[in-house]
């Protein structure tokens, strides 16, 4: 699935285009459920943010919802998760929690990310550390 169709879905601004998402989320079935790839929520999560402006706990409850939802298959369901909970309690963006999370981060050895963002002082950690 695109990110147009659960952000129209969410944010029903347009009559057509969210009767056309309305469409797309009555047919998914068990049998034929959507796949939302990690890239697709994270593209997700920045226009929710960035475009229409939602707050984090309005965003982190319906990826709550997506998730849930048995209709859909989400890639690594399991770190999307935590990292959404993470995220809804505050700090750094939902995209840093999924990268501190990702096997790759704890297979090189690393507890925590760094973003090198502007707004932190060089070799200052952003991510808390994962257990």
């Amino acid at each position: 699935m695109d990110t147009n169709v659960p952000v129209r879905f969410l944010v029903p601004e347009d009559f057509q285009q969210t009767a056309q998402a309305n469409v797309v989320f009555t047919n998914l079935t068990d049998e034929y459920p959507a796949w939302l790839c990690r890239e697709v929520l994270l593209d997700l999560v920045w226009v929710l943010e960035r475009a229409y402006r939602l707050p984090r706990t309005d965003i982190a409850r319906a990826l709550h919802g997506l998730l849930s939802a048995q209709e859909m298959v989400v890639e690594h369901a399991d770190r999307v998760g935590l990292a959404v909970e993470r995220y809804r309690q505050g700090g750094v963006e939902f995209s840093e929690h999924l990268i501190a999370l990702a096997p790759a981060m704890r297979a090189a050895g690393r507890r925590s990310a760094s973003t090198g963002r502007p707004r932190t002082r060089p070799g200052r950690t952003m991510v808390p550390e994962f257990t």
